[in-house]
Protein backbone atom coordinates (compact mmCIF):
# COMPACT_ATOMS: atom_id res chain seq x y z
CA UNK A 1 0.00 0.00 0.00
CA UNK A 2 -0.56 2.34 -1.62
CA UNK A 3 -0.52 0.57 -4.99
CA UNK A 4 -3.35 1.79 -7.20
CA UNK A 5 -4.93 -1.53 -8.10
CA UNK A 6 -6.34 -0.48 -11.45
CA UNK A 7 -6.26 2.54 -13.74
CA UNK A 8 -9.24 3.90 -15.67
CA UNK A 9 -7.04 5.29 -18.45
CA UNK A 10 -7.85 4.17 -21.99
CA UNK A 11 -6.27 5.73 -25.08
CA UNK A 12 -8.33 6.74 -28.14
CA UNK A 13 -8.62 3.87 -30.63
CA UNK A 14 -6.31 5.47 -33.19
CA UNK A 15 -3.40 5.59 -30.74
CA UNK A 16 -3.04 1.83 -30.57
CA UNK A 17 0.54 1.40 -29.30
CA UNK A 18 3.05 3.03 -27.01
CA UNK A 19 4.98 4.76 -29.78
CA UNK A 20 1.91 6.46 -31.23
CA UNK A 21 0.78 7.39 -27.72
CA UNK A 22 4.19 9.03 -27.22
CA UNK A 23 4.78 10.71 -30.58
CA UNK A 24 1.36 12.07 -31.60
CA UNK A 25 0.78 14.20 -28.45
CA UNK A 26 4.32 15.55 -28.73
CA UNK A 27 4.03 16.59 -32.38
CA UNK A 28 0.38 17.48 -32.89
CA UNK A 29 -0.98 18.83 -29.63
CA UNK A 30 -1.46 22.57 -29.11
CA UNK A 31 -2.57 24.43 -25.99
CA UNK A 32 -2.96 28.05 -27.10
CA UNK A 33 -5.04 29.17 -24.13
CA UNK A 34 -2.04 29.41 -21.80
CA UNK A 35 -0.30 32.80 -21.80
CA UNK A 36 2.85 32.92 -19.69
CA UNK A 37 4.42 35.84 -17.89
CA UNK A 38 8.18 35.29 -17.72
CA UNK A 39 10.30 36.12 -14.71
CA UNK A 40 14.09 35.81 -14.66
CA UNK A 41 15.65 35.10 -11.28
CA UNK A 42 19.34 35.16 -10.43
CA UNK A 43 20.66 32.01 -8.76
CA UNK A 44 23.05 32.10 -5.79
CA UNK A 45 25.94 30.85 -7.97
CA UNK A 46 25.70 33.71 -10.48
CA UNK A 47 23.51 32.03 -13.08
CA UNK A 48 19.83 32.53 -13.91
CA UNK A 49 16.56 30.65 -14.27
CA UNK A 50 13.57 31.68 -16.37
CA UNK A 51 10.22 31.07 -14.70
CA UNK A 52 6.97 31.10 -16.69
CA UNK A 53 3.85 31.96 -14.69
CA UNK A 54 0.25 31.25 -15.65
CA UNK A 55 -2.03 32.77 -13.04
CA UNK A 56 -5.75 32.40 -12.54
CA UNK A 57 -8.17 35.29 -12.96
CA UNK A 58 -8.87 35.37 -9.23
CA UNK A 59 -6.40 35.56 -6.38
CA UNK A 60 -5.51 32.12 -5.05
CA UNK A 61 -3.32 30.85 -2.25
CA UNK A 62 -2.44 27.63 -4.13
CA UNK A 63 0.37 27.09 -6.62
CA UNK A 64 1.36 24.17 -8.85
CA UNK A 65 5.03 24.02 -9.90
CA UNK A 66 5.66 22.10 -13.13
CA UNK A 67 9.01 20.47 -14.00
CA UNK A 68 9.47 19.51 -17.66
CA UNK A 69 11.23 16.57 -19.29
CA UNK A 70 14.71 16.11 -20.76
CA UNK A 71 15.53 18.88 -23.26
CA UNK A 72 12.03 20.24 -22.80
CA UNK A 73 10.84 23.66 -21.67
CA UNK A 74 7.78 25.42 -20.33
CA UNK A 75 6.36 25.74 -23.84
CA UNK A 76 5.94 22.02 -24.45
CA UNK A 77 2.31 20.97 -24.88
CA UNK A 78 2.31 18.62 -21.89
CA UNK A 79 3.54 21.46 -19.65
CA UNK A 80 1.04 23.94 -21.06
CA UNK A 81 -1.71 21.35 -20.70
CA UNK A 82 -0.91 20.88 -17.03
CA UNK A 83 -0.77 24.64 -16.50
CA UNK A 84 -4.19 25.00 -18.12
CA UNK A 85 -5.66 22.22 -15.98
CA UNK A 86 -4.28 23.76 -12.80
CA UNK A 87 -5.65 27.18 -13.75
CA UNK A 88 -9.09 25.70 -14.45
CA UNK A 89 -9.01 24.26 -10.93
CA UNK A 90 -8.28 27.71 -9.48
CA UNK A 91 -4.56 27.06 -9.01
CA UNK A 92 -1.74 29.30 -10.22
CA UNK A 93 0.89 27.51 -12.30
CA UNK A 94 4.64 28.06 -12.39
CA UNK A 95 6.49 26.23 -15.17
CA UNK A 96 10.21 26.63 -14.67
CA UNK A 97 12.84 26.18 -17.38
CA UNK A 98 16.02 24.36 -16.45
CA UNK A 99 19.38 26.01 -17.07
CA UNK A 100 19.95 26.16 -20.86
CA UNK A 101 16.31 25.25 -21.60
CA UNK A 102 14.61 28.66 -21.85
CA UNK A 103 15.98 29.58 -25.27
CA UNK A 104 19.21 31.13 -24.01
CA UNK A 105 22.40 29.32 -22.87
CA UNK A 106 23.08 29.62 -19.17
CA UNK A 107 26.24 31.39 -18.03
CA UNK A 108 28.13 28.65 -16.24
CA UNK A 109 29.82 25.44 -17.36
CA UNK A 110 27.21 23.42 -15.50
CA UNK A 111 23.71 23.17 -16.97
CA UNK A 112 21.12 20.76 -15.53
CA UNK A 113 20.90 17.04 -14.89
CA UNK A 114 18.22 14.58 -13.87
CA UNK A 115 19.16 14.59 -10.21
CA UNK A 116 19.53 18.36 -9.86
CA UNK A 117 17.27 19.14 -6.93
CA UNK A 118 19.02 22.32 -5.80
CA UNK A 119 17.47 24.37 -8.59
CA UNK A 120 14.04 22.90 -7.92
CA UNK A 121 14.43 23.75 -4.24
CA UNK A 122 15.46 27.28 -5.18
CA UNK A 123 12.34 27.67 -7.34
CA UNK A 124 10.13 26.39 -4.52
CA UNK A 125 11.78 28.84 -2.12
CA UNK A 126 11.25 31.72 -4.56
CA UNK A 127 7.55 30.88 -4.81
CA UNK A 128 7.07 30.52 -1.07
CA UNK A 129 8.97 33.75 -0.41
CA UNK A 130 6.33 35.74 -2.28
CA UNK A 131 4.07 35.18 0.74
CA UNK A 132 1.20 34.57 -1.64
CA UNK A 133 0.88 30.78 -1.43
CA UNK A 134 -0.26 28.74 1.53
CA UNK A 135 -0.29 25.49 -0.46
CA UNK A 136 2.21 24.31 -3.07
CA UNK A 137 1.85 21.25 -5.31
CA UNK A 138 4.68 19.77 -7.37
CA UNK A 139 4.17 18.13 -10.74
CA UNK A 140 6.75 16.71 -13.10
CA UNK A 141 7.18 14.74 -16.28
CA UNK A 142 9.92 12.23 -17.09
CA UNK A 143 13.22 13.91 -16.09
CA UNK A 144 11.23 16.49 -14.12
CA UNK A 145 9.39 13.70 -12.37
CA UNK A 146 12.70 12.15 -11.36
CA UNK A 147 13.92 15.47 -9.98
CA UNK A 148 10.66 15.91 -8.07
CA UNK A 149 10.71 12.47 -6.46
CA UNK A 150 14.38 12.79 -5.52
CA UNK A 151 13.78 16.25 -4.08
CA UNK A 152 10.91 15.05 -1.93
CA UNK A 153 12.74 11.97 -0.68
CA UNK A 154 16.38 12.87 -0.22
CA UNK A 155 15.93 15.26 2.72
CA UNK A 156 12.38 15.71 3.93
CA UNK A 157 13.52 18.27 6.53
CA UNK A 158 14.32 20.89 3.88
CA UNK A 159 10.93 20.69 2.14
CA UNK A 160 8.94 23.84 2.97
CA UNK A 161 5.78 23.12 4.93
CA UNK A 162 3.74 24.69 2.13
CA UNK A 163 4.57 21.74 -0.16
CA UNK A 164 1.62 19.43 0.42
CA UNK A 165 1.42 16.95 -2.47
CA UNK A 166 2.96 15.92 -5.77
CA UNK A 167 1.97 14.13 -8.98
CA UNK A 168 4.52 12.88 -11.51
CA UNK A 169 4.28 10.99 -14.78
CA UNK A 170 6.47 8.77 -16.98
CA UNK A 171 9.39 8.78 -14.55
CA UNK A 172 12.62 6.81 -15.15
CA UNK A 173 13.19 6.03 -11.48
CA UNK A 174 16.20 3.86 -12.43
CA UNK A 175 18.37 6.08 -14.65
CA UNK A 176 20.95 3.47 -15.62
CA UNK A 177 18.30 1.00 -16.76
CA UNK A 178 16.38 3.82 -18.43
CA UNK A 179 19.45 5.00 -20.35
CA UNK A 180 19.96 1.46 -21.60
CA UNK A 181 16.29 1.13 -22.51
CA UNK A 182 16.20 4.24 -24.67
CA UNK A 183 19.43 3.15 -26.38
CA UNK A 184 17.71 0.07 -27.80
CA UNK A 185 17.30 -0.03 -31.57
CA UNK A 186 13.51 0.34 -31.34
CA UNK A 187 14.01 3.68 -29.57
CA UNK A 188 16.71 5.22 -31.76
CA UNK A 189 14.33 7.83 -33.14
CA UNK A 190 13.93 9.29 -29.65
CA UNK A 191 17.57 8.89 -28.69
CA UNK A 192 18.84 10.62 -31.82
CA UNK A 193 16.54 13.57 -31.24
CA UNK A 194 17.77 14.00 -27.67
CA UNK A 195 21.43 13.65 -28.65
CA UNK A 196 21.06 16.20 -31.44
CA UNK A 197 19.76 18.77 -28.95
CA UNK A 198 22.36 17.91 -26.32
CA UNK A 199 25.24 18.13 -28.81
CA UNK A 200 24.04 21.56 -29.94
CA UNK A 201 24.05 22.84 -26.36
CA UNK A 202 27.54 21.47 -25.75
CA UNK A 203 28.79 23.32 -28.83
CA UNK A 204 27.08 26.51 -27.67
CA UNK A 205 28.63 26.19 -24.23
CA UNK A 206 32.08 25.59 -25.70
CA UNK A 207 31.71 28.81 -27.71
CA UNK A 208 30.48 30.71 -24.65
CA UNK A 209 33.28 29.37 -22.41
CA UNK A 210 36.40 28.97 -24.61
CA UNK A 211 38.89 26.33 -23.50
CA UNK A 212 36.63 24.69 -20.92
CA UNK A 213 35.23 21.86 -23.05
CA UNK A 214 36.95 19.43 -25.40
CA UNK A 215 34.61 18.70 -28.32
CA UNK A 216 36.72 16.00 -29.93
CA UNK A 217 34.56 12.96 -30.68
CA UNK A 218 31.31 14.72 -29.75
CA UNK A 219 29.53 13.60 -32.92
CA UNK A 220 30.55 9.98 -32.36
CA UNK A 221 28.83 9.68 -28.98
CA UNK A 222 25.94 7.38 -29.83
CA UNK A 223 24.01 6.77 -26.60
CA UNK A 224 23.27 8.30 -23.22
CA UNK A 225 25.92 6.39 -21.22
CA UNK A 226 28.61 7.64 -23.61
CA UNK A 227 27.34 11.23 -23.58
CA UNK A 228 26.79 11.29 -19.82
CA UNK A 229 30.20 9.78 -19.11
CA UNK A 230 31.90 12.34 -21.34
CA UNK A 231 29.94 15.49 -20.47
CA UNK A 232 27.02 15.28 -18.01
CA UNK A 233 28.92 13.55 -15.21
CA UNK A 234 32.14 15.63 -15.14
CA UNK A 235 30.30 18.92 -15.71
CA UNK A 236 28.19 18.28 -12.59
CA UNK A 237 30.65 16.75 -10.17
CA UNK A 238 30.22 13.02 -10.83
CA UNK A 239 33.14 10.68 -11.42
CA UNK A 240 31.34 8.72 -14.13
CA UNK A 241 28.00 8.12 -15.77
CA UNK A 242 27.43 5.17 -13.45
CA UNK A 243 27.94 7.34 -10.38
CA UNK A 244 25.63 9.97 -11.86
CA UNK A 245 22.91 7.39 -12.49
CA UNK A 246 23.30 5.81 -9.07
CA UNK A 247 23.19 9.04 -7.08
CA UNK A 248 20.51 10.70 -9.19
CA UNK A 249 17.96 7.90 -9.61
CA UNK A 250 14.81 8.78 -7.70
CA UNK A 251 14.02 5.15 -6.94
CA UNK A 252 16.54 5.09 -4.12
CA UNK A 253 14.85 8.05 -2.40
CA UNK A 254 11.20 6.96 -2.44
CA UNK A 255 11.27 5.67 1.13
CA UNK A 256 12.09 9.18 2.32
CA UNK A 257 9.03 10.88 0.82
CA UNK A 258 6.71 12.33 3.46
CA UNK A 259 4.00 14.04 1.38
CA UNK A 260 1.30 12.21 -0.60
CA UNK A 261 2.79 11.62 -4.06
CA UNK A 262 1.23 10.08 -7.15
CA UNK A 263 3.50 8.30 -9.65
CA UNK A 264 1.89 7.23 -12.94
CA UNK A 265 4.04 5.09 -15.28
CA UNK A 266 2.45 3.39 -18.28
CA UNK A 267 3.38 -0.23 -18.81
CA UNK A 268 3.89 0.35 -22.55
CA UNK A 269 6.14 3.39 -22.06
CA UNK A 270 9.00 2.84 -24.55
CA UNK A 271 11.46 4.76 -22.32
CA UNK A 272 10.97 2.81 -19.11
CA UNK A 273 12.79 -0.35 -18.05
CA UNK A 274 11.08 -2.90 -15.76
CA UNK A 275 12.95 -1.46 -12.77
CA UNK A 276 11.16 1.88 -13.30
CA UNK A 277 7.98 0.47 -11.75
CA UNK A 278 8.83 0.61 -8.02
CA UNK A 279 6.04 -1.56 -6.72
CA UNK A 280 7.87 -2.72 -3.60
CA UNK A 281 8.65 0.86 -2.57
CA UNK A 282 5.01 1.87 -3.03
CA UNK A 283 3.88 -1.11 -0.97
CA UNK A 284 6.20 -0.01 1.85
CA UNK A 285 5.30 3.66 1.77
CA UNK A 286 2.10 5.29 3.05
CA UNK A 287 2.89 8.29 0.83
CA UNK A 288 3.84 6.99 -2.65
CA UNK A 289 0.83 6.06 -4.78
CA UNK A 290 1.93 4.04 -7.81
CA UNK A 291 -0.45 3.74 -10.77
CA UNK A 292 0.62 1.63 -13.76
CA UNK A 293 -1.95 1.78 -16.59
CA UNK A 294 -1.44 -0.72 -19.37
CA UNK A 295 -1.20 2.08 -21.92
CA UNK A 296 -0.24 5.73 -22.11
CA UNK A 297 3.17 5.82 -23.76
CA UNK A 298 5.80 8.28 -22.54
CA UNK A 299 4.36 11.63 -21.42
CA UNK A 300 1.28 10.76 -23.44
CA UNK A 301 -2.06 9.87 -21.84
CA UNK A 302 -4.20 11.46 -24.55
CA UNK A 303 -7.92 10.72 -24.30
CA UNK A 304 -9.08 12.35 -27.53
CA UNK A 305 -11.81 14.29 -25.74
CA UNK A 306 -13.32 17.49 -27.21
CA UNK A 307 -11.95 19.67 -24.40
CA UNK A 308 -8.41 18.57 -25.22
CA UNK A 309 -7.62 17.67 -21.64
CA UNK A 310 -5.36 14.67 -21.03
CA UNK A 311 -5.70 11.94 -18.42
CA UNK A 312 -2.45 13.02 -16.76
CA UNK A 313 -3.91 16.47 -16.14
CA UNK A 314 -7.27 15.28 -14.82
CA UNK A 315 -5.58 12.69 -12.65
CA UNK A 316 -3.06 15.15 -11.25
CA UNK A 317 -5.66 17.77 -10.35
CA UNK A 318 -7.95 15.17 -8.77
CA UNK A 319 -5.11 13.75 -6.66
CA UNK A 320 -3.67 17.09 -5.65
CA UNK A 321 -6.97 18.60 -4.58
CA UNK A 322 -8.70 15.55 -3.06
CA UNK A 323 -9.46 15.72 0.69
CA UNK A 324 -7.85 12.29 1.05
CA UNK A 325 -5.50 10.91 -1.66
CA UNK A 326 -7.06 8.06 -3.59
Amino acid sequence: MPLVSSSPYRPPFYLFNGHLQTIVPSLLREVPEVQYQRQRVETPDGDFLDLDWSRTEHVTDTLGIISHGLEGDAGRPYVRGMARALNKAGIDALAWNYRSCSGEPNRLLRAYHLGDTDDLHFVVQQAVATGRYRRVFLTGFSAGGNMTLKYLGEDATRIPREVERAAVFSVPTDLKAGSEQISRMTNRIYLNRFLKSLRLKIRQKAELLPGQLDLEGLEELSDFPQFDNRFTAPMHGFASADEYYERSSSGRYLDGIRVPTLLVNAQNDPFLAPTCFPRAAAERSPYVFLETPEEGGHVGFSEGTPDGEYYSERRAVAFLTAPVPA
